[in-house]
Formats: C-alpha cells, structure tokens, sequence
C-alpha cells in the first residue's frame, strides 16, 4: 500500500508560526516563495516529514531528484549490450 507524502510549509510572522499542507512538492515550493517575497514571512521552511528545508535547499533537492528521476529513465531506454 502506497502512502499519501504530504509537505509542510512553515514561517514566522511576529511571534506567531503560519503553516500550510500541501500535497506535491510543487505546491509547497510555490507556497514557500509566495510567503517569503510576496508577504514577507521570515524564517521559511519546507518539510518532508522527514527534513526540514530552506527554500533554496528545498529547490536544490528537488532539482537533484528530477536529475537523478531523468538520469534512470533514460538509462532504461538504452538497448542492452550483451559482451
């Protein structure tokens, strides 16, 4: 059975902590940068459940998985050379 990620976007407003579940990566990256430039929250955060990520290192992984995701698929597609 496959298991619903959901991502956290976390920031700080005075002192209080706005939070927001999303449901791809996508929409908490979009969420993310829409608090820190639109609206300007501080201290913005991005969870996996597992790590919790600034917003540039948040991009950068998400970059590398979608590097590494190409990187497979397209290994796949190769015909198999037999020596």
């Amino acid at each position: 059975m496959l298991t619903h990620m959901a991502f956290v976007v976390q920031a700080h407003i005075e002192d209080h902590t706005l939070s927001a579940t999303t449901e791809t990566a996508k929409e908490a990256f979009g969420k993310a940068v829409e608090w820190q430039v639109v609206h300007k929250l501080t201290c913005v955060t991005v969870s996996d459940g597992i790590r919790s990520f600034s917003i540039t290192d948040f991009a950068s992984a998400m970059a590398f998985l979608e590097i590494a995701n190409t990187v497979c698929a397209t290994s796949d597609r190769r015909p198999k050379v037999q020596e």
